[in-house]
């Protein structure tokens, strides 16, 4: 799985959900889907965060939740190799 396919979501709370990846942490085989595991931290006043407040992150599902739908990443590379390939033999 890339970045930019579409899975679906095979086990947990947002089971059946389709969503399209965003970044993945291949270190702890987690994916960042949009729109799905969204939560706010509450952060602490610091001297980077004089106000303190809440941060929006990701929290990662596991790749072996989730099961590929549309693989768009690898349909693009595959037309760009296309266009590539007719430039090529045209400069000859």
């Amino acid at each position: 799985m890339k970045i930019g396919d579409t899975v679906k979501i095979i086990a947990g709370d947002n089971k059946g959900k389709e969503a399209k990846i965003v970044r993945i942490d291949r270190k702890n085989n987690k994916a960042m889907l949009e729109g799905i595991g969204i939560v706010e931290r509450h952060m602490k006043k610091s001297y980077l965060n004089p106000n303190g407040g809440k941060k929006t992150i990701h929290v990662g599902i596991d790749m072996s939740n989730l099961k590929l739908v549309k693989a768009e990443a690898a349909k693009t590379a595959k037309k760009a190799d296309k266009k590539n390939a007719k430039v090529k033999k045209g400069a000859k």
